[in-house]
């Protein structure tokens, strides 16, 4: 992980980088925390669901957002268009397996700001994250 590049971008934002990770399978939040923890300049935070990410988004300031589009009480698709209407600059990756085309294209409608594809290698993941770091600090 370039942990230097993260560093860097959370000291012009002047505090670490706050992540939400949202997916109803325990070991895939597991790997993407490690994946973010590795830099002591991101704080993870984790949701098993859409109803618990909306909530979780309510109550909480993030800088971003990956969200599963399949899983139980409410659907990543919904998830993001709720999380959308409450911090609409909050930007959403889409991190999805097995979603239809349709459904990646509804989550695009809704808001979300890119989409990776399961599994996800960890330097993809880490190149989508210091991306979207670098937009909202406008790089």
């Amino acid at each position: 992980m370039d942990t230097e590049k993260i560093e860097q971008l959370a000291r012009r934002k002047g505090r670490a980088f706050k992540v939400l990770i949202v997916d109803d399978e325990p070991r895939v939040r597991d790997v993407f925390r490690e994946f973010c923890e590795i830099s002591h300049f991101v704080e993870v935070d984790v949701a098993e669901n859409g109803a618990e990410a909306v909530e979780k988004v309510e109550n909480s300031d993030y800088d971003l957002v990956t969200m599963d589009l399949i899983m139980p009480e409410m659907s990543g698709v919904e998830a993001v268009g709720r999380i959308k209407q409450l911090r609409p600059h909050l930007p959403i990756i889409v991190v999805t397996g097995n979603a239809t085309e349709r459904l990646v294209k509804q989550a695009g409608l809704e808001g979300a700001s890119s989409l990776l594809y399961k599994p996800v290698m960890m330097e993809n993941f880490v190149d989508e994250v210091i991306a979207t770091f670098e937009k909202q600090i406008g790089l």
